[in-house]
């Protein structure tokens, strides 16, 4: 066994003629624990509130989409769409067309996203779901298409759910010359009924800019050809890797089409998400920084004790960097017993936070869960781990070996 770290253990553990330098150590350690368990509880959390979002983004977006690199649409009977189609590791493909449209209903105009789709869309995503009211998810029949409107434009128009005149949607011509004596001929002008339903995912970038309708709708307001779509949305097989999924899919269609699974649809959003766990890490981890300087007074005191005993390891023929190892072993090992203290505590409060939700988030009627949602990823504890031990290293390596040379 390597002889400095043997003596740090025995230092560690042996009784000291100071009770202080005992509690100092009691202490260095429980700020280490406390620091730590800090940092699991809130990478856990920021964990739980990216899966909620993935799961409310689950019922409306699919697990793959695919859209066109040049333009806003492609043609659906073309060889590598078909060929992508029948890929392997694919359990369901919709296609749909989907463009921004003015929708007026009562003298109230808002701007929308109109999405059409087809037959497939409600095995393509758990879209029932989020959906609200008594109608059937019927979007077209032989005389009439209908609308399914999110919740937050339903408040935007005052319509309800059961509207019973018609909404008016405009889409711009496509092409041609914009007549300014006549502005309503620069517009095609269609007419939506109620469903009776609407859909509610408690993210404004849906809830107040999307209303789903027919595919044959949409072809027909933005002038689009039988066999034109804007994207072909894809659910894969279960057991199937998304991401192998995808990559089979980017060797069939090539650079011609932009391919994204379910987080790269939304990438903003999970992009400030990450974000903001990377900043509490860091803020954190300077907390943790603080912590550790409690392990140099706590060693500041042992190589005061300790100095005869140094003296004597000296006469034997230890050098410098030997008696510096030992306290720097000494500090390294309360690193870690704080580091795995704090990741058994803040396990434990993440697992209490799952069964129990004893930290709420305050209104129920606010917020899409009532307590704070929690994920432990593996990753997250190895990351805490490693961080702990590399901030204690480097809070106690410097101060030690100049003490060391003062002191011994």
């Amino acid at each position: 066994m390597n002889l400095s770290l043997y003596i740090a253990k025995r230092y560690l553990f042996s009784k000291k003629s100071h009770q202080v330098i005992n509690i100092i150590s009691g202490v260095a350690i429980a700020g280490i624990a406390l620091a730590t368990a800090a940092m699991v509880c809130t990478l856990s959390v920021f964990n739980g509130f990216q899966g909620v979002v993935a799961d409310q983004f689950t019922a409306f977006d699919p697990d793959i989409k695919v859209t066109a690199a040049q333009g806003k649409s492609f043609f659906t009977d073309s060889p590598e769409i078909e060929t992508a189609a029948n890929a392997e590791g694919i359990a369901v493909v919709s296609f749909s067309v989907e463009d921004k449209a003015l929708v007026e209903y009562g003298g109230k105009q808002v701007m929308v996203t109109l999405k059409g789709v087809d037959d497939k869309f409600s095995q393509l995503t758990d879209i029932e779901r989020v959906l609200h009211g008594n109608g059937e998810f019927i979007l077209q029949d032989s005389l009439n298409s209908y609308a399914v409107l999110g919740g937050k434009i339903i408040n935007e128009l005052n319509c309800g759910i059961f509207f019973t005149t018609p909404l008016e949607v405009y889409a711009p011509n496509r092409g041609g010359k914009i007549n300014l004596t006549m502005p309503a001929r620069n517009f095609k002008k269609g007419v939506l009924l109620s469903s009776g339903l609407a859909f509610i995912v408690n993210q404004p970038e849906y809830d107040g800019g999307y209303i789903l309708t027919s595919n044959e709708f949409t072809r027909k307001i933005f002038r689009r050809k039988p066999n034109e779509a804007t994207s072909m949305e894809i659910k894969v097989a279960p057991g199937t890797e998304i991401e192998e999924t995808k990559e089979r899919l980017e060797a069939i269609l090539g650079s011609d089409y932009i391919i994204k699974d379910r987080y790269e649809q939304q990438d903003d959003i999970y992009k400030v998400m990450q974000i903001e766990k990377l900043i509490s890490y860091i803020f954190l981890t300077f907390i943790l920084l603080v912590a550790c300087f409690n392990i140099v007074g706590s060693l500041s005191m042992l190589i005061i004790e300790k100095r005869d005993n140094m003296n004597t390891l000296r006469s034997m023929g230890a050098d410098n960097k030997t008696i510096a190892n030992i306290f720097i072993y000494e500090g390294i090992i309360i690193s870690a017993a704080g580091a795995l203290a704090g990741i058994v505590i803040g396990l434990a409060l993440c697992l209490a936070q799952q069964e129990f939700g004893f930290i709420s988030m305050g209104s129920t009627e606010s917020f899409v869960v009532n307590s704070y949602p929690v994920e432990v990823h593996m990753n997250d504890i190895l990351t805490t781990f490693v961080t702990v031990l590399a901030v204690g290293i480097t809070a106690v390596w410097l101060p030690v070996r100049i003490l060391t040379r003062k002191l011994v």
